[in-house]
Parts: structure tokens; C-alpha cells; sequence
């Protein structure tokens, strides 16, 4: 029997447990009904919480009975427990419909998270919510009164999976994504967020979109940042936060002494990134502060320019040094291009990620010593395999005009040298902009069109770990990259449960073998899943276009002939 509440069924031990059910709900969030994910029959999803140092169980049920599903972690780094960070492909099978899994992880981090299914186009329709790890000792406990969290999130009216089929298709040439329909704030518009004069809160920031990259601010209040990502910095002023896709921020904003006034508060998606704006769409939604509720809520200001807050200047409050010079280094060089069934794909390094027979993590704990040979992930998961305690440094070269968010899972990184955005040409280099020797770290970074970044971490948390772009849409078209940390580490350390195992048995999946299933031969790799065959040579999207709209006027052209071949003769 679920447990009806949403709150931890303990408060002062060390273990938190959640009972979550999966099912599907009516709402209508921005005055469109559709139907969305909910938990327990609730929507929006509850924002869950932890204390670092705690345990946590969640057992997930699918009640959604038409779809499979999974839960993701995001930014927890799942010391020891990387078959816990729910990436459907790399760390478990998805959850069909009628079964449940379990997760169980301790945490070891504090700061502003969320968490969302990892099954490919799923979460944009509704699973995704904040989670808060507190920590009795962080930095700035004592400077402020009270915490508020606030999501910022695009919206569509249409399901993910059909938007995504018209996205990946022969007639979307050019890989224009859907445009959302709204922006979010809590899962809402107009949100009024009630506070008293003379306080200060710590406001929790995060963007849960698909797509949309969001601008937020607050009129006549100045935002000082102290967390990005699940690190504390040291403090520094914004007047507007930019928040890309995954990235959360803590600000800490004190009001005025007044009740005299309500104070708009403004998320605005970056339309840059949109191909085409469609008529009307309100790329703004507008809440409040509301100190008086019979006072007036005002419209907000126009802005002529975004003064946006550079995350690079940031410098962890932990002052934790820059890493040494990488002993192995990757180079990543981002694009989108089509391949031969006239689709446009994204691509790391002449790969399009497509996921295994095999998630990623049952060929690490079935193929022993050559667990450590990255030929037995296969062609299309774009897997690298990192030794144990080296020091990565990751080279994303960034071929595209449009802006992704990059994401790690299981470690934060730091931001050593990243092209300025506001040139386009001025690479920055490894004297951090902030103070010197100690860069900022996050787990989610913005690579600027046509720029790159270089990222450094240490690997010291064996597992299987994807690296990808968090704009949904990128994640579907294969912008992803495995990185398949001390292999033989975690087969001696490893047990996976059997409710995981359980799972994937429900679903069909072969939890042995190379990325093909082979259990035999683990270098053979005959079956295994792959992306279409590479376009003929001299075949572009516009050459495709040209193609597609040919053959349409040329069908509509015969329909023409055949209508009036067969229209009977008058005399």
C-alpha cells in the first residue's frame, strides 16, 4: 500500500523514504488542459527533501499504463551507487508499466537539485520537480530568515514523444525544435509568493525546461548568488540570473521595509534560441512579491537589454584550487548534421548516441577484464573510459549557432577557460575570472554559439556516467557521450539489486554482454543498435529540403492530372 504523504516519513533519522506512484492527471497550468505525469495524483510534482549525510529510499510504481518511466538524480553524485542515478540505457532499464524499482543512495552533497525522468521525451510532459538537501552547516545559515524554492520551466501543449516524431524526421531537415507554448514559474503563471519586510530570503532557482534557457529578476530587489549547481560561493550581486536548461541558482534577496508596494518578478525564455517565434507567443510570465495582498500587482518594466549575471566570475566559497594539469584529456567537437533517412542529428565527434541492448552498466559487471576495452560499449554510445583518480579535462568545441547546456553526471566540474559570450572570438583563458587559481564549479554549463569551453574533474567516483546536452530535444537527436569511469572498480564494489534486474526481465532487456548482447564473443558487436547510415555524398538539409518539397509537388502535381483524367467529359 503507497503511503499517502509526500513529506519523509522521518524527520531526525538518517534515513528519508518516499513512496512515489506514477500515473497520469488532467491540469492545465497556463489555461491549456492536457493530460501530464503526476505523483500520488498530484501535479506539479512535489519538491522532495534531504539532509546531507542522510540515506534515501524512493520506490517509484508505474500506474502510467502506456508508457515506461525512470527517475533521475540530477546533479547527485551517487558515490558507490551509480545503478542508482536512473539514466535509462547507461544505468538501468526503464520501468514498464504495472512494475516498481527502487532507489537507495546516501548523500553526501547539499545545495539546490531535481530530479526528472531520464527516458528519452518524457519529463517536458510533467515529471520533474525540485529536491532540496539542507545542510545544518552550510555557509550562510545564519543571513537569511526563511527559504522559498521556485522552478523556472517552458511548457508545451502537445506531448514530447509526438512533437519529437515530426522533430526527427525526413520533413525537419534542418532540426528546428518545437517552440514551447509557455513559460512556467512553479509550475504556473501568476504566482504570488507572499514575504515580509525586512527579511532576507534564500531563494532556490530552477530551471526544469526542455528547451528554453530562462532570464529572472525581481524588480526593485538586488539578487546576491551564493549557490550555483549545488555549490556554495561566495556571495556576489546579479540583477537578472541567466538560468539555462538543468542549471539551478541560490540567491540571497532581502526585502524592502515597506508593505507599501508588490514587486513583479519576471522569467523570460531566451528566444535566440527559437528558429522562428510563432505569432503571439508569450515568451514572459510574470509573478509577485507580494507584501500587501490588497495592493496593486503592477506590470512589469520593459526591458530594453538583460544585463545578465556571468556565472564564470563566481569563486566556490570551499576555495577549492584549480585541478592539476589533465592526465587524459577528450575533445568533443559539438554538431548537427543529417544522416541518411533525412533526419538531423546532433553529434559529439562524428557520433550520434544511441543507446545499447545492453545498459551500459550490465556490460561493466558481466564482462569482466574486458570491461575495461571501450570497443565492447559499441559504435553509438560515444563511450570513453576513464582511469581511476586521473585528473579529466573535457574540450567542447562548439560547431553550431545555437546555445546548449552541457551536463555531468555524477561530479561537478570546474570552468577553466570558456569563449566570452559577448565576443564570440575572445577565448578566455586559464586565468580564472574570478580569483585567480580558483574557478567555478558546476555540473550544467552554457557553451555559446560557435565558442567552447574546457572542464576539469577528478575521477574519484567509478561508474557509468553520461555527459550530454540537456536541451531535451538534443538529448532525443543523440547530443550524449558515456563515460565509463573504473570499470573494474565497480565490479568489485557493485551489487545490483533484484528489483533492477526484475525490470528489465519485464521489459525484455539482456542485462549481460557487450553493448550487441553478446556474452561470447564481447568484441563481437554484430545486432547492436545503431544510427542510420551516413547521407550519400553530396547530399545537404537545404539539398534534402529541395528534395522533400520536389516530391510533394510532384505527387500533388499527378493527383492534379489523375483528378482531371477522371472528371467526366461535358458536352
Amino acid at each position: 500500500m503507497l503511503i499517502a504523504t509526500l513529506f519523509p516519513l522521518t524527520v531526525l533519522a538518517s534515513t528519508v523514504t518516499y513512496d512515489l506512484e506514477a500515473s497520469w492527471m488532467r491540469a492545465s497550468p497556463d489555461g491549456f488542459e492536457r493530460s501530464v505525469i503526476g505523483i500520488n495524483g498530484e501535479w506539479p510534482l512535489p519538491t522532495l527533501y534531504a539532509t546531507k549525510g542522510d540515506t534515501v529510499t524512493v520506490t517509484l510504481k508505474n500506474s502510467l499504463g502506456n508508457v515506461s518511466t525512470s527517475l533521475h538524480w540530477h546533479g547527485i553524485f551517487q558515490n558507490g551507487t551509480t545503478n542508482m542515478d536512473g539514466s535509462v540505457g547507461a544505468s538501468q532499464c526503464s520501468i514498464p508499466p504495472g512494475s516498481s524499482l527502487t532507489y537507495n543512495f546516501t548523500l553526501n552533497q547539499s545545495g539546490t537539485y531535481w530530479y526528472h525522468s531520464h527516458l528519452k521525451g518524457q519529463y517536458p510532459d510533467g515529471m520533474r520537480a525540485p529536491f532540496i538537501i539542507a545542510d545544518p552547516d552550510m555557509p550562510f545559515k545564519n543571513d537569511y530568515d526563511e527559504e522559498l524554492v521556485i522552478s523556472l520551466s517552458d511548457w508545451y501543449h502537445d506531448f514530447t514523444m509526438d512533437l519529437a516524431k515530426s522533430f526527427l524526421s525526413v520533413g525537419n531537415p534542418t532540426g528546428a525544435e518545437p517552440v514551447p507554448d509557455s513559460a512556467l514559474m512553479n509550475e504556473t503563471q501568476n504566482l504570488n509568493v507572499k514575504v515580509a519586510p525586512g527579511k532576507t530570503y534564500l531563494i532556490r532557482l530552477v530551471n526544469l525546461g526542455a528547451f528554453a534557457n530562462q532570464r529572472f529578476w525581481i524588480e526593485g530587489h538586488q539578487m546576491k548568488v551564493v549557490e550555483v549547481d549545488g555549490v556554495w560561493t561566495e556571495p556576489k550581486d546579479a540583477s537578472i540570473i541567466y538560468l539555462a536548461v538543468a542549471q539551478r541558482c541560490s540567491v540571497l534577496v532581502s526585502t524592502t521595509n515597506s508593505t507599501g508596494a508588490n514587486f513583479p518578478m519576471v522569467t523570460s525564455m531566451d528566444t535566440d534560441l527559437f528558429d522562428a517565434i510563432p505569432d503571439g507567443l508569450q515568451w514572459n510570465t510574470t509573478g509577485w512579491l507580494v507584501y500587501d495582498d490588497s495592493k496593486p500587482k503592477p506590470a512589469p518594466k520593459v526591458l530594453d537589454t538583460f544585463d545578465d549575471f556571468d556565472d564564470f566570475t563566481l569563486v566556490p566559497q570551499d576555495r577549492l584550487p584549480r585541478f592539476p594539469e589533465p592526465d587524459h584529456t577528450i575533445t568533443l567537437d559539438l554538431y548537427m548534421d543529417n544522416l541518411g533517412d533525412g533526419a538531423n542529428y546532433a553529434f559529439f565527434s562524428g557520433q550520434t548516441y544511441v543507446s545499447p541492448k545492453v545498459p551500459t552498466i550490465y556490460s561493466v559487471m558481466t564482462l569482466g577484464e574486458d570491461a575495461a576495452n571501450v570497443s565492447v560499449y559499441g559504435d553509438n554510445t560515444n563511450a570513453y573510459i576513464l582511469e581511476k583518480g586521473q585528473v579529466i579535462e573535457v574540450i567542447i568545441n562548439n560547431q553550431d549557432p545555437g546555445k546548449h547546456p552541457v551536463h555531468l553526471h555524477g561530479h561537478n566540474f570546474q570552468v577553466v577557460a570558456r569563449e566570452a559570450a559577448d565576443t564570440g572570438d575572445a577565448p578566455a583563458n586559464l586565468t580564472d575570472a574570478g580569483t585567480p587559481g580558483l574557478p567555478m564549479r558546476r555540473d550544467t554549463i552554457t557553451l555559446w554559439p560557435t565558442s567552447y569551453a574546457r572542464v576539469r574533474f577528478i575521477a574519484d567516483n567509478p561508474g557509468v556516467w553520461l555527459f550530454h546536452c540537456h536541451i531535451e530535444w538534443h538529448t532525443i537527436s543523440g547530443l550524449i557521450a558515456t563515460f565509463i569511469e573504473a570499470p573494474l572498480e565497480v565490479q568489485k564494489s557493485l551489487k545490483i539489486p533484484d528489483d533492477h534486474l526484475a525490470v528489465c526481465k519485464a521489459e525484455g532487456v539482456p542485462t549481460a554482454g557487450n553493448a550487441a548482447g553478446n556474452t561470447v564473443n564481447h568484441f563481437d558487436l554484430t545486432g547492436e543498435n545503431k544510427s542510420p547510415a551516413p547521407l550519400p555524398a553530396g547530399f545537404t538539409a537545404r539539398g534534402i529540403v529541395a528534395l522533400v518539397f520536389s516530391c510533394i509537388a510532384a505527387f500533388l502535381g499527378c493527383a492534379v492530372i489523375a483528378w482531371y483524367g477522371y472528371a467526366p467529359l461535358k458536352q
